[in-house]
């Protein structure tokens, strides 16, 4: 497990219910409902306090609560317990949490062992919709300076979102086609962005994460979809068709620090080209150090930068990591170029981009 000091209990259970607040207002009634029930076992001293109850990391910053849920997905989706299977969601609301705990409970308690191997890793939803806060910065990025684009992204898990500009893009107000049959929608309040109609040039492509999973592998995409909420049929497509189109993208992810992947990325950036080191709820994760680090790698390689290799940083990240005001729940979509070093920030959502306030710009 993490190493970190022991919390008490009770603050492993009052992340479970604090988890279950933020999938209801994500949208998924069933996560929330699952987490509230297993926070109830865990403080009854039943399997939930067998798994996790002596958890020695920090419960919310390792998702913890998504993790145990991501354990019965998976046995949902390999059909490891038919019985979980038969009443977990099929649609949005076919479900009934007193049908369904006693057949989760009883698969916990039957593979403990794997369960805690299987909760050592952290969740990757690879959440495609947050591509839609960062496209009005990759727009920008086109227009202001008219390169092909070298792609570097940090964090990326199975490298869904590298293929953002093969992306279809639904809005109330707006929509850019893409060359994929991935739709990404949300909720967009103001103005659409500048440049819809822009071509896209994407020369290179390239990424890195700690654990890179291995979208060409059938386990590892259905690893990653046991992360994605049950109950949300609509995402769990969207989804499907990112993996498909990752797969015929040949989309590669390398197994790498992001400070020092980084590092070598941006001292070999080819002349004639745009760097984009761009990442999405990614930043918060890292401990401050790296954090601090990953930072100055950026602003010092922007000094250097000429006007025939442009670098733009854009990012979809907690509003606290560059006010200092950690306090604010928002995600906010930042791009800062250089030369010049202008930053702007394009609006805010929540984490999952299911609402999007963009800014005037």
């Amino acid at each position: 497990m993490p190493p970190a000091e022991s919390p008490h209990p009770s603050s492993v259970s009052a992340h479970f219910r604090e988890q279950a607040g933020y999938c209801r207002h994500l949208g998924s009634a069933f996560t929330a409902a699952l987490c509230e029930v297993m926070a109830h076992d865990l403080e009854a001293g039943g399997v939930v306090a067998s798994l996790v109850g002596d958890w020695t990391g920090n419960p919310l910053k390792d998702a913890l609560a998504l993790r145990l849920c991501g354990a019965l997905h998976y046995a949902v989706l390999t059909n490891a317990s038919p019985e979980l299977k038969g009443v977990y969601p099929k649609f949005e609301s076919d479900w009934d949490m007193g049908k369904v705990w006693p057949h989760a409970r009883s698969y916990l308690s039957e593979n403990e062992s794997a369960v805690k191997v299987f909760i050592q890793s952290p969740p990757q939803t690879n959440e495609t919709r947050r591509s839609i806060a960062l496209l009005p910065g990759f727009l920008k990025i086109a227009a202001q300076f008219d390169k092909p684009l070298n792609l570097l992204e940090l964090g990326a898990s199975a490298g869904l979102n590298q293929n953002w500009d093969q992306f279809n893009y639904q809005t109330a107000s707006w929509s850019r086609s893409g060359n994929s049959s991935v739709m990404v929608d949300t909720d967009w309040h103001g103005p659409a962005p500048d440049h819809l109609d822009i071509e896209i040039n994407v020369a290179k492509r390239a990424a890195c994460d700690q654990n890179p999973l291995n979208i060409q592998d059938a386990d590892a995409a259905t690893r990653l979809r046991a992360y994605t909420w049950p109950d949300q049929p609509k995402r769990l497509a969207r989804f499907d068709a990112a993996v498909d189109l990752a797969r015929r993208m040949k989309t590669q992810v390398e197994k790498a620090d992001a400070a020092e992947w980084l590092k070598k990325q941006l001292a070999q950036r080819p002349e004639g080209m745009t760097t984009v080191v761009y990442h999405s709820v990614f930043l918060q994760y890292p401990p401050a150090d790296v954090i601090g680090e990953i930072m100055t790698s950026i602003e010092t390689a922007g000094i250097n930068t000429s006007d025939n290799a442009p670098l733009a940083w854009l990012c979809f990240e907690p509003e606290g990591l560059f006010t200092g005001s950690r306090a604010s729940p928002r995600m906010i979509t930042r791009l800062q170029t250089w030369p010049g070093g202008d930053a702007s920030i394009f609006g805010y959502s929540d984490g999952h981009a299911t609402v999007f306030n963009a800014n005037e710009q």
